[in-house]
């Protein structure tokens, strides 16, 4: 993600951010401007008597009266939206369909680690300027249902995240249970974000051919797939040719567990520009938007040293490695698949170069 600042006085300032710790200015974060932006005083709502309004201190050619999202008072979220609008959410939170009871103990806590991470993972969509509703191709809505004791996934647009995944022993126990390098609130929803944008991006843009070439006929049994898989362990060979061993299990999982390992990719080194910061040499071109000009090629040019250093940082440091995941020539094929369909959105690309013959190690 890329930094911030303050719009009344400079300072660097953050994502989750409501107040400027240096001058003091009450801050939201625009989902129009995709920015932070620092706030005036302007009184109280007229509709709402008790929901304060603002200004921006240094509004642009949209002086609009805004105000925060009805989930604010719950500190569970700093977005913007307009005043004259009747919706009281904020674009992310409009997308929730089922929260967590908050009358049961720790669950405000659980809720607003659940949002911090659907926050991130929609700023993303709305840099990539994914749709969000896919009703006029008959798809539905991307939807969020956050539910205790209830079955991780996704099913026709509505993404259901078990609340129990916010508590870190928790998610840390599953992790083992499904011997995984890797588990996170954002990379449960980035994963099954994925399932919803296969629908949207490749079954309704008839790119259907082309992913079978790549990935696998999705036709085969999902069920039986997976009950194979959870039964049986992944393929023996899943490392040759898959991000995870989950991806092995059926190709509608290779798709999202590659979907979701490219917006790991693109979030990193978006944030690793923003920061100044350099793998093995290579110095990251502030000027690119990693999110909109940089081509398949040049990101994975990019990837693989900063990954490279990150992972040794965090050896250093005696924690586990940063990206715990290596990538072999097939996968990459299925990455530059996922950057084709989102930068080429309603026409047919030429695939890209092909992938280096040898294996993308990234935990040396």
């Amino acid at each position: 993600m890329k930094n911030f600042a303050c719009s009344n006085c400079g300072n660097t300032v953050y994502f989750e951010n409501v107040k400027c710790v240096n001058c003091g200015s009450t801050l939201g974060f625009d989902s129009g401007e995709l920015s932070i932006v620092a706030l005036a005083d302007a009184g109280m709502s007229e509709t709402a008597p008790d929901v304060p309004i603002f200004r921006k201190l240094n509004p642009g050619p949209d002086d609009v009266v805004l105000r925060y999202c009805a989930n604010a008072e719950f500190g569970v979220c700093n977005w913007l939206t307009p005043e004259s609008e009747s919706n009281i959410f904020c674009k992310a939170c409009d997308l929730n369909r089922i929260i967590p009871n908050l009358s049961e103990p720790g669950s405000l806590h659980a809720w607003r680690a659940l949002e911090h991470a659907k926050k991130r993972l929609v700023y993303s969509l709305l840099r990539f300027s994914l749709p969000f509703d896919g009703s006029a191709s008959s798809k539905g809505s991307l939807t969020f249902d956050f539910v205790r004791n209830a079955l991780t996934g996704h099913l026709d647009g509505v993404v259901t995240i078990d609340v129990s995944e916010a508590d870190a022993v928790e998610r840390e126990r599953q992790r083992k249970h499904f011997d995984e390098p890797y588990r996170s609130l954002l990379g449960h929803l980035r994963h099954e974000s994925g399932h919803y944008y296969w629908m949207v991006l490749v079954d309704e843009a008839q790119r259907l051919e082309e992913f079978r070439e790549i990935f696998g006929d999705e036709r085969d049994d999902y069920d039986a797939a997976l009950a194979r898989h959870h039964s049986s362990g992944p393929a023996p060979d899943w490392q040759e040719r898959h991000v995870s061993a989950y991806a092995s299990a059926h190709p509608w999982e290779d798709w999202a567990e590659t979907w979701a390992h490219y917006l790991h990719m693109v979030d990193a080194l978006d944030t690793a520009a923003a920061e100044g910061m350099e793998g093995h040499g290579l110095r990251l071109d502030l000027r690119d938007d990693i999110y909109s000009t940089v081509t398949f090629e040049t990101l994975m040019a990019r990837w693989i040293p900063l990954t490279i250093a990150l992972n040794s940082l965090s050896r250093s440091m005696g924690h586990d490695d940063f990206y715990p995941f290596v990538i072999p020539g097939s996968a990459y094929d299925k990455l530059a698949f996922v950057h084709r369909v989102i930068h080429g959105r309603g026409e047919q690309q030429q695939p890209a170069e092909a992938a280096p013959a040898e294996t993308l190690n990234l935990t040396p």
